[in-house]
């Protein structure tokens, strides 16, 4: 069974750095998530009560909503105003990657798939509504959950998206797909459907850096979710938001417990929006990471018995992370880590995978210091304290 995101993330683990050395060439991406797995379990999407004051309209408008069933381009009309595009830049990889992002607030706070904008180092939004673009940062993100908000320099008067209480979904409900399908930017593209699950569970991997994430309570649909969907819109009937557009699964290599063919996958919004409040509180926790991310700045030697892709494996050798190599200049790099070298732990804490690494580092920020300990090639033990710098986005 297999799955991946809508479509082409993860460039390096949050607060990870991951990444390998730059290519000779500039590279354009998608960004997604296919679906390695997948388990449906009983029960339904969550509470629905978790989304009242996200939906901030001083300065702007709301998208509106409906009291009867609309058509699918009636919802189109309706919800476009409320997403935007996004581009995220990686220096390291010097590639650009795309996907959507959901208006919360008028004054350009946005919601989006971590794997959207994971590894950027810049980041530029287009706004559907206004059609103007403006630069981003990043105010926090919870990669276990794949959600980030993004806050939009020098935005107001967004037109803001209608959220539905995704609590009331319901199995065979109507629904629409909106977002920047294959990163082409302008008008979003639109893709209907029906829920045909709720509550499932999946595992999720990105097709570029082949890192992968366990993701549950998902909504899964039918409906046709392109590359570059990522972060974008699930819509009821009545034109409100009820999920985030997530992950996809592979036509050949996924079979689903519940219904046969191509099957889709998206948080709901109650969730996202839980979460999205607890970066807009500044409140950090073992997942939730507020602001800049620390940047250590090691290269991860793949898992040849993972399947991932060079450079962003488990890099598991015994009871460490093998490394690859350095980024040049990074903490890392000045404490003497080389090629072969093996991570044992950080802060304390023992590390077996790349994953560990990452979650290691999420309570961590530019300028705070850290502990390393690790084996050279020799078999020789190091320990350093690392004073971490500003990576990319996530």
């Amino acid at each position: 069974m297999s799955q991946t995101y809508p479509y082409d993330g993860y460039p390096s683990l949050p607060g990870y750095g991951s990444t390998p050395p730059p290519p000779p060439r500039r590279r354009n991406h998608v960004r997604g998530l296919i679906v390695t797995g997948a388990l449906a379990l009983a029960a339904g999407v969550g509470a629905g009560g978790l989304i009242g004051h996200l939906n901030s309209t001083a300065g702007g408008t709301v998208t509106a909503t409906s009291k009867t069933i609309l058509s699918t381009s009636q919802i189109a009309a309706r919800v476009d105003p409320g997403l935007v595009d996004v581009v995220s830049t990686d220096g390291y990889q010097q590639a650009t990657s795309a996907g959507t992002g959901i208006v919360l607030t008028s004054n350009g706070e946005i919601l989006t798939n971590n794997h959207v904008i994971e590894g950027a180092t810049a980041i530029k939004v287009t706004d559907v509504g206004n059609g103007r673009t403006y630069t981003a940062t990043v105010l926090g993100y919870d990669a276990s959950h794949d959600i980030a908000v993004l806050q939009l320099q020098g935005a107001s008067g967004l037109t803001v998206a209608s959220l539905g209480d995704s609590s009331s979904v319901r199995a065979g409900d109507n629904v629409v797909a909106l977002g920047n399908a294959e990163g082409k930017g302008g008008t979003p593209s639109v893709a209907a459907g029906t829920v045909t699950a709720l509550n499932q569970s999946i595992t999720a991997s990105d097709d570029l850096s082949g890192t992968s994430e366990q993701l549950t309570g998902l909504i899964q649909t039918d409906a046709n979710i392109q590359p570059g969907d990522s972060g974008g819109s699930l819509v009821n009937a009545y034109g409100q938001v009820i999920a985030i557009d997530t992950a996809a699964s592979s036509a050949y290599q996924f079979q689903s417990q519940s219904s046969s063919g191509e099957q889709a996958y998206a948080i709901p919004i109650s969730e996202a929006v839980s979460i999205a409040n607890q970066i807009k509180a500044g409140t950090t926790s073992a997942d939730v990471h507020i602001g800049a991310t620390a940047f250590l700045g090691i290269q991860t030697q793949p898992a040849s018995s993972s399947g991932f892709g060079s450079g962003f494996g488990s890099g598991t050798s015994g009871s460490g992370v093998t490394i690859s190599g350095t980024v040049s200049g990074s903490p890392a790099a000045n404490a003497g880590l080389t090629a072969g070298d093996e991570i044992t732990s950080l802060a304390g804490q023992q590390v077996a995978s790349a994953e560990d690494v990452a979650h290691a580092l999420v309570s961590y920020h530019p300028g705070d210091s850290i502990s390393v300990s690790w084996l050279d090639q020799s078999g020789q033990s190091h320990t350093a304290t690392l004073t971490l710098t500003t990576g990319p986005a996530a």
